[in-house]
């Protein structure tokens, strides 16, 4: 084995220790989650939705998340009410050129967002201006604001429930924001539907 091909190997399974170390203290923050998830179960008991966005990585988790809600995580049951805010190109541009990026999701969530809804905002850094005008904006309207974050920013301090991972490193912080997100999407399931009927197909597409 040549030294060239230790080193990668040795720098693979640093990142997968670090990888597995976030995921693991996600069971510190183990309440949060649970919070998260119900207050998700009584928006969606009462009629209301979850909202979801972030800029990079992030809106593609968003994306991921209210998939998994919308469609389906293990069990064949009814869609539920989960949009991101992250798809639609021409509300980005439009917005984003008209009256600023800072605006691109908090216009949207003025025309979108009930009372009793819950809006979720990743940002890895906690830093991202448009994703701390739209949780101000959500709260303003009464919904129930959630945070993704890393170990620092501002957005810690604008939501109110909020999953912090203990890390300042942008993969790392999104590996761990994905395990979150399937968790939540385990709970609310079997919270709204149950034993259901579990999806046992070997590939389901995705």
């Amino acid at each position: 084995m040549t030294r060239v091909l230790r080193s990668r190997k040795k720098a693979v399974a640093g990142m997968a220790r670090e990888s597995a170390a976030l995921c693991g203290a996600l069971a510190d923050q183990a309440g949060v989650i649970v919070e998260i998830a119900d207050a998700m179960v009584r928006a969606l008991r009462n009629g209301r939705k979850v909202l979801l966005f972030g800029n990079g990585g992030s809106a593609a988790d968003a994306e991921h998340i209210a998939g998994e809600l919308a469609g389906k995580f293990t069990l064949f049951r009814d869609p539920l009410p989960a949009v991101a805010l992250t798809t639609n190109t021409a509300s980005l541009t439009a917005i984003a050129n008209d009256f600023g990026y800072d605006e691109v999701f908090a216009r949207q969530l003025r025309g979108l967002v009930a009372k009793g809804d819950v809006v979720v905002g990743l940002s890895t850094s906690g830093e991202s201006p448009n994703v701390i005008r739209a949780i101000d904006q959500a709260r303003e309207r009464g919904a129930v604001t959630v945070a993704f974050t890393g170990a620092k920013g501002a957005l810690r301090n604008g939501a109110d429930l909020v999953l912090s991972i203990p890390s300042t490193d942008t993969p790392r912080i999104q590996e761990a924001h994905m395990l979150a997100g399937h968790i939540i999407c385990s709970l609310v399931e079997e919270a709204l539907f149950g034993a259901g009927r579990p999806d046992r197909r070997r590939n389901t597409g995705q």
